[in-house]
């Protein structure tokens, strides 16, 4: 996974083969608070299957799917290629 920021915009890129990428989602989240990923809401049921339907069956690659979703303060965009972009939204 790397990163870049750009004032309040994070881009990381995201592990497209991880088993539950939603994990991932509160990994990041939590890096960017700086509290233990255990102290954060569960996102599994609310994001797991959107992701993982993202990457496992994704749409031709001119169709630039994307998934966009609030957590835990962030508004969150997903491409089908793994890259992710957190705005911290207050």
């Amino acid at each position: 996974m790397t990163d870049s920021r750009d004032d309040e915009i994070v881009h990381r890129e995201l592990d497209t083969d991880r088993e539950e990428p939603a994990i991932t989602i509160v990994e990041v989240v939590a890096d960017l608070k700086g509290t233990p990923a255990e102290e954060l809401p569960p996102a599994y049921d609310c994001i797991n299957g959107m992701l993982l339907n993202l990457y496992s069956n994704p749409p031709k690659p001119g169709a630039q799917m994307t998934v966009e979703f609030t957590y835990s303060d962030y508004r969150i965009t997903v491409e089908q290629s793994g890259a992710a972009e957190f705005v911290h939204v207050t």
